[in-house]
């Protein structure tokens, strides 16, 4: 054999072998840990939020997502406390997380200021066109996507309803917090209605607690009064307050999700106050493999529930009609 061929020969077996290295290499080497953020605006002891992380958390294992092994999740509850929601923000942005998940409007304002290059997906927003969190909802640019709640038509039927339970008001407080999107989006949804059911509104502000106390000591109630609760942060946060205030002083009033019925409210009319959470994974698992959220569009609720209280109904002395009744999803008694 000549020197040619043997050098030929050698040469073909070490390319062969190089190639080969770099597969042995990928094979021995683990995977890779991928982080995900989550940022909360509820305190942990809430059982609601622990019922969406969870949804999110299952949503997550179904894609292949198991924490400890090939994602790490770094969770923060801000107990709606504007000032930690900052800090926590700023805190999982600093992580250089590959994505973060975030619950309500006011969490996705807090982390686009923090950043507008890591990947955000919501859950539970309101509005994220008028907030401006996106451009649209079929094309929402930007690193924000995710999944809507409420729109504002829904709104006007809180005040619908509060006719039909209790055709007696006349005025009606209506509690949002007007330094968001959401909030001013809804009270204008119920004041478009109004005037053909006869009802003067009071707006009453819901930026926190104390003026939650303030808002509701300062509204006279009254035989021909009732009060609509919006969704937002707040009233979630401060339901029990609220709904011990509207049963004390016997007034109607409606609530945007299952959850306030539950804990004593009278009535609701919304989405699954759950609704995202669970696909809010699927999302976050596709822009881990390489999505864009630009690319994604914002996905809205299409099915909402009707709940009734009928205990609380007893206690505030009113006669729930049978066709409502009928058309409930959930009565609990």
């Amino acid at each position: 054999m000549s020197a040619n061929v043997r050098r030929r020969e050698l040469i073909t077996l070490l390319g062969g072998a190089a190639a080969a290295w770099p597969l042995a290499a990928r094979a021995q080497q683990p995977e890779r840990v991928r982080r995900i953020g989550v940022l909360m605006t509820r305190n942990a002891e809430d059982p609601e939020v622990q019922a969406r992380l969870t949804a999110f958390l299952q949503g997550l294992q179904e894609w292949g997502w198991s924490d400890g092994r090939n994602v790490r999740i770094d969770v923060r509850w801000s107990g709606a406390d504007p000032d930690r929601r900052r800090r926590y923000a700023a805190e999982l942005v600093a992580l250089a997380p590959d994505v973060i998940l975030a619950d309500t409007s006011t969490v996705v304002a807090a982390l686009q200021q923090a950043t507008q290059i890591v990947p955000i997906v919501f859950a539970g927003v309101i509005d994220p066109v008028g907030a401006g969190f996106v451009v649209s909802l079929a094309r929402p640019g930007g690193n924000t996507t995710g999944f809507a709640s409420l729109d504002y038509g829904t709104s006007g039927k809180w005040l619908e309803l509060l006719k039909e339970i209790a055709p007696r008001v006349t005025r009606a407080a209506v509690l949002r917090d007007p330094t968001i999107a959401a909030g001013i989006g809804q009270l204008a949804a119920i004041q478009a209605v109004a005037p053909a059911l006869g009802v003067e509104l009071s707006p009453l502000g819901a930026r926190d607690v104390s003026e939650i106390e303030r808002a509701l000591a300062a509204f006279p109630p009254g035989a021909n009064a009732g009060l609509i609760v919006t969704a937002g942060p707040s009233t979630a946060t401060h339901r029990d307050l609220i709904i011990a205030f509207a049963v004390r002083h016997r007034l109607p009033a409606v609530y945007p999700f299952r959850y306030h019925v539950a804990s004593g409210g009278l009535i609701s009319y919304g989405p699954d106050s759950q609704y995202g959470f669970r696909p809010a994974a699927g999302y976050v698992d596709r822009i881990l493999k390489g999505e864009k959220p630009a690319d994604l569009p914002v996905q809205v609720p299409t099915k909402f529930e009707l709940v009734i209280n009928l205990k609380t109904a007893k206690a505030l002395g009113l006669d729930m009609p049978p066709t409502l009744l009928a058309r409930a999803d959930e009565v609990i008694e």
